[in-house]
């Protein structure tokens, strides 16, 4: 089987759990199949790349995207299978299936009907993106699911999808490489000593990550509690400026070395430092279909504080964090949750060790990437016999 992968990320430029999990289960299933990988961006050795066209340069995003799609549907020929992700690359399996009389196979690791602040992003390109998903999702043979709660999402948004060709495929995670390191020269690099504990948050700042809820949230840690945010490419400027603002109010509030925040993308040894040596990781997330981030700090032996929604509780499991639930009708309350979870398990690190080995025997057991390449290659059948 000869398998076209069809992504925005991939290495070097790797940004989100998205990039990720196509990164980890394409080095999987080109060790059992034929992989070709097309992405954006750079010429790269071990992909197709392609760069909007130059007469595009200074069109809407979602403009920018559909005319790297059609480069890419343009380049997937002899292949026998496509498989896109995110709505980014939606369109060029959609369209290359189309023109080369193959399946169309897409994970789903968002909807946009679930994102309208992508609209802040986009603006009349957000229509354009919902376009383009709903499109793809109404012909595709099939559609992976990155947790039951996804697949519900996916039906809810998408009715005119038949359920059965919805599978649960769930993210997973190398723990091979995402384990507790001693190192610490990437903390002291950034000014993080080990003599206070830290509350570690890692990710975009977007709207659906949560950050503003976390930061409000932090107003209330023990006196003791440091925040460190492993925080970059905020969205929009907007975004990018209240971030701004409320880490100066936290720092008025509670002391400079309160909050330590580091606004560039940190390498995957750098982060898994951070991972090890925080006292808790947490993800204030108000969306999120799995969550790979909570993966990594768990297979790193760290105990998690994360919101109920989406996947999450899917993979943090009461034995390795805390859920707390979010309602976007009471932002106050998921913030007080939040600000509780935080002290009480920092309070108790007997307890917090106990839910970091709880956290890597689960990420170890559950969540192998050579068990999801398997669950892919069946889906894979699957679509073509539909």
């Amino acid at each position: 089987m000869r398998i076209g992968i069809m992504t925005r990320e991939w290495p070097p430029d790797i940004y989100g759990g998205a990039g990720v999990h196509v990164e980890q289960l394409t080095a999987q299933l080109s060790r059992i199949a034929e992989v070709r990988v097309e992405c954006f961006g750079d010429p790269r050795p071990d992909a197709l790349a392609f760069a909007p066209p130059a007469e595009l340069a200074d069109a809407n995003m979602a403009l920018q995207t559909l005319g790297v799609d059609l480069l890419m549907a343009d380049a997937a020929d002899g292949l026998d299978i496509m498989h896109s992700h995110t709505w980014y690359a939606n369109l060029a399996g959609h369209l290359a299936a189309l023109l080369h009389g193959v399946p169309h196979v897409i994970t789903a690791h968002s909807l946009e009907p679930r994102r309208p602040w992508k609209e802040e992003q986009l603006g009349g390109g957000y229509r354009i993106s919902s376009w383009v998903e709903r499109t793809a999702y109404r012909e595709a043979a099939a559609v992976i699911a990155v947790s039951a709660g996804m697949k519900a999402d996916v039906l809810d948004c998408y009715p005119f999808v038949d359920p059965q060709k919805v599978h649960v495929v769930h993210n997973g995670i190398d723990t091979e490489v995402y384990q507790p390191v001693a190192a610490t020269d990437a903390l002291e690099a950034h000014g993080v000593s080990l003599d206070r504990p830290f509350a570690l948050f890692v990710g975009r700042i977007t709207r659906q990550k949560g950050l503003p809820h976390l930061l409000r949230a932090a107003q209330e840690f023990d006196p003791a509690i440091r925040l460190v945010l492993c925080a970059s490419s905020p969205d929009t400027p907007e975004l990018g400026n209240e971030v701004t603002a409320q880490v100066a109010a936290l720092r008025d509030a509670r002391g400079d070395d309160s909050v330590i925040w580091i606004p560039e993308q940190l390498s995957r040894p750098e982060v898994m430092q951070f991972f090890t040596h925080a006292a808790v990781f947490v993800c204030p997330s108000v969306y999120e279909p799995q969550g790979i981030v909570n993966l990594e700090a768990m297979a790193c032996e760290t105990a998690v504080v994360a919101s109920d929604v989406g996947g999450i509780p899917e993979v943090v499991t009461p034995d390795c964090g805390v859920l707390v639930h979010y309602d976007a009708a009471r932002p106050a309350e998921f913030e007080e949750g939040l600000a509780a979870a935080v002290n009480r398990v920092v309070a108790d690190p007997e307890a917090a060790r106990a839910m970091g080995t709880a956290g890597r025997i689960r990420a170890t057991d559950d969540f192998s990437w050579e068990a999801i390449a398997q669950r892919t290659l069946e889906v894979y059948r699957t679509a073509n016999l539909a």
